[in-house]
Parts: structure tokens; sequence; C-alpha cells
């Protein structure tokens, strides 16, 4: 269904897969997938933790929370899960995807804006900073439309 792009289809049905099987790891991974396309953020970040909780040493289920992050645009999250992923990893062939979505993730943050976390607290001088800018460019308005 998913192929076909029949997002909402595959969403319902995935869901009645995990209703009847709610241990299938593989279910709750197609089901977050499905999520994310069909831009339902949250249930599909849900199920993809959903399935790291029910197989901690699941590559699949790590590496596509991770890769879900990265595309969201949250990297600290992304980093956390694609490490995990990483120890989860048994052959060769998962450790290249790994290390392939990581160099990606890099490339995309030395080429584009960093998005601001806001975890702490800014100082006076932001404050002052922001309120001259933000005084500056009504100025500036002000002066254009005369």
């Amino acid at each position: 269904m998913m192929e076909a792009g029949q997002g909402h289809e595959a969403v319902t049905a995935l869901t009645r897969c995990v209703e009847q099987a709610p241990g299938f790891t593989a279910g709750h991974i197609w089901l977050g997938l499905a999520h994310a396309v069909t831009c339902s953020v949250y249930p599909a970040i849900d199920q993809l933790e959903k399935a790291t909780e029910l197989a901690p040493d699941n590559f699949a289920a790590h590496y596509a929370l991770a890769k879900y992050y990265f595309t969201l645009r949250i990297p600290y999250k992304g980093y956390d899960c694609a490490e995990r992923a990483l120890s989860c990893a048994n052959n060769s062939q998962q450790r290249i995807a790994i290390s392939q979505l990581l160099q990606k993730e890099r490339e995309r943050e030395r080429n584009g804006i960093a998005r601001p976390l806001f975890n702490r607290k800014f100082g006076i001088g932001f404050g002052v900073a922001a309120a001259t800018g933000i005084a500056a460019f009504l100025c500036a308005i002000v002066v254009h439309l005369r």
C-alpha cells in the first residue's frame, strides 16, 4: 500500500496488525513509517520508539528512528539513535548504512543553518540586542513608507 501511495490505508491496515500482535516489532516499525509518510509526526515517533522498546537490539528500529529524527532536524536525538543502531549492527551492510546516514547528516549540518536548541535562558545582552534590532527594523520600515 505504501509503495502504491496509499499511506492512510497502510496506517489502517498496520494499526490492525499491531493491535492483533502488539509485540510484533516490524509491525511497529512499518506503522511508524506509514505515519511518517502521511505526515503524522507524533504517532510516527511513538511507533518507532515502541519498536525500540520491544526490541532494544533491533538495528532496523533504531536506524529508522535515527533517520526520522534527522529528517525532522532533531540531530541530537538522531545521533543518539544512530549510536544505538551502530551498537546493534550485525553485518557490514548495516554498518555501511549507518555510516552513510551519519555522513549525510554531517554534510547537511556543514551546509545548512544550525537550528537553535533554546535549552538555556538568554541573558540581558540578548534582550537588548533583540530590542535594538527590532527597533532598527521598524525605523527602516517607517523611513521607507514616507
